[in-house]
């Protein structure tokens, strides 16, 4: 079975940086693709950013774009999701997810991704 266990989350005034660590393991860990999201208080939890476990790709949603950076180490089966210039709307319980399933369309032009497993989360706190 899949795990991933997400760390790094704390608190942190407005303008400081955290690196978030999702480590995973099981199933010969080799997903599709890794992802980044997080839930706020009272709110729908929101997809921040994602990467192929296989070569460059990386994507970005408009919450994450020119602050947030995801990476991943393969020889640790972790991805990291930098963030800098935290703001107080960040203040969020972020978490990691993996898709195995590599659901690639349009004669592969196109990934609907699957996020099949999930991390339990790691509080981000930002204070003005």
């Amino acid at each position: 079975q899949v795990q991933l266990v997400e760390s790094g989350g704390g608190s942190v005034q407005a303008g400081g940086s955290l690196r978030l660590s999702c480590v995973g393991s099981g199933r010969n860990f080799s997903p599709y693709a890794m992802g980044w999201f997080r839930q706020a208080p009272e709110k729908e939890r929101e997809s921040l950013a994602s990467i192929h476990w296989s070569g460059p790709a990386a994507y970005y949603e408009e919450a994450a774009k020119g602050r947030f950076a995801i990476s991943r180490d393969n020889a640790k089966n972790t991805v990291y999701l930098q963030m800098n210039n935290l703001e107080p709307l960040d203040t969020a319980v972020y978490f990691c997810a993996a898709d195995f399933r590599g659901d690639l369309r349009d004669g592969g032009m196109s990934w609907v991704p699957h996020w099949d497993y999930w991390g339990q989360g790691t509080q981000v706190t930002v204070s003005s």
